[in-house]
């Protein structure tokens, strides 16, 4: 939350911050006010003075309905006081045992409203259980966000390594790097399973390795400037 030593940190390690993540989870609703716009607002904000790109959102939850009612007009006009761009992450339905929930408005499928922009979290695909070259697709070239990182298809949102899971992660890089993709890939992966901090650097190395390596295409003109680790 402090931007300063979000600043400090970046200098310090070499890395730049391409994109700030709004505090959309349950457990950050509040952080930066219970207001969600404001909470937009100051994403916004720290996304300038911290150079980065992108401001990451989570559609609304169900709940939050006068939010949920204006978010995708609200989405597009904060996004025409800046040049810094709002990209929507698809989310998924909440699963218990057989029963289904679905917690966000106007959908968890990002690609069914009028955004100017997208993330695509392929963690989420995999909870999902979409196709996720196919929402690719439709995000066409609003895709301007990846989060990079796998899954079984199970009811948690696992955030495995990439190709530890079911997820075309290769393929979609491949495609995105033959596209000429010139949105950010950040690697997203859970390293909480990890029994030390040897195991949790090789984790995280063997996710960069594994997304720049399929980043690498021959035949990509624009590719990607940065590929950097996320959370």
């Amino acid at each position: 939350q402090d931007i300063e030593a979000l600043r400090r940190l970046s200098d310090y390690h070499q890395v730049p911050i391409l994109a700030v993540h709004a505090p959309c989870l349950l457990i950050t609703q509040r952080v930066w006010s219970t207001d969600p716009w404001v909470k937009l607002q100051r994403a916004r904000a720290a996304a300038e003075k911290l150079g980065a790109s992108t401001v990451v959102v989570h559609p609304p939850f169900r709940w939050q309905r006068a939010y949920a009612r204006e978010f995708v007009r609200g989405v597009w006009r904060m996004a025409d006081e800046t040049d810094v761009r709002f990209a929507v992450e698809n989310m998924y339905p909440w699963r218990y045992r057989d029963r289904e929930m679905l917690a966000y408005a106007p959908s968890w499928d990002v690609t069914k409203d009028d955004y100017r922009h997208f993330t695509i979290d392929l963690s989420h695909t995999a909870t999902a259980r979409t196709d996720a070259l196919e929402m690719v697709d439709r995000m066409g070239d609003r895709l301007a966000h990846l989060h990079i990182a796998d899954g079984h298809g199970s009811n948690k949102d696992e955030h495995l390594v990439p190709g530890r899971g079911t997820q075309p992660c290769a393929e979609l890089l491949e495609r995105l790097a033959a596209t000429g993709f010139d949105g950010n890939v950040v690697v997203e992966v859970n390293t909480r399973r990890a029994m030390s901090t040897t195991e949790r650097e090789a984790d995280l190395a063997e996710a960069l390795a594994f997304t720049r390596l399929h980043l690498a295409s021959p035949t990509s003109a624009n590719p990607p400037s940065r590929v950097v680790p996320g959370s």
